[in-house]
């Protein structure tokens, strides 16, 4: 193609555009984002809510948003934060050999396997997963900035309490 037949399409499909945006609505700064406030403005209110909930022990199982998904932290984590690799107080409680005794959830099998060198650590946890905030939130009661109609469809009984990523995780690849 010549220099002359790009630039007019290029013109063309400029003209396309200009003309279809011609319709939209526009947003003022104000209307952008879940803040409903201007993005430039940094001393902006945002609404504060309380984290801290019940204790550990105390609260309730919330149950997964869809199959396999990290559980949300049912309880508060006041005391207990920053995680590190030398200081985590999940492993506490979550740590399969005791959580049966102190009723906690355990923690799932992918917890024990190095996904990178694809090997069982035999009980050992992989230290990829020492700090269990990156997956695993707190939850607050606040009201929903988006609606959800999502409605998770588990495969196994209890599956929106338990997690079986690890036997799942290369099914449809054999």
């Amino acid at each position: 193609m010549n220099f002359k037949k790009v630039a007019m399409m290029s013109i063309a499909v400029l003209g396309i555009i200009f003309l279809g945006c011609q319709g939209l609505k526009s947003y003022s700064e104000d209307e952008l984002g879940l803040r409903k406030t201007t993005l430039f403005n940094e001393n902006a209110t945002i609404e504060a809510y309380d984290y801290s909930g019940k204790v550990a022990g105390e609260s309730m199982l919330i149950e997964r948003a869809f199959e396999n998904a990290p559980p949300m932290i049912p309880h508060s984590t006041e005391g207990m934060l920053p995680i590190t690799k030398d200081n985590n107080a999940c492993t506490s409680c979550h740590l399969p050999d005791i959580a049966e005794a102190v009723g906690a959830v355990p923690m799932p099998k992918s917890h024990f396997y190095n996904f990178r060198d694809n090997v069982d650590l035999q009980g050992q946890m992989d230290d990829s997963r020492f700090n269990c905030v990156i997956c695993h939130t707190t939850q607050v009661n606040a009201p929903a900035l988006v609606g959800n109609n999502f409605k998770a469809d588990f495969r196994q009984d209890n599956g929106n309490v338990r997690s079986n990523l690890l036997d799942v995780l290369n099914e449809g690849l054999k």
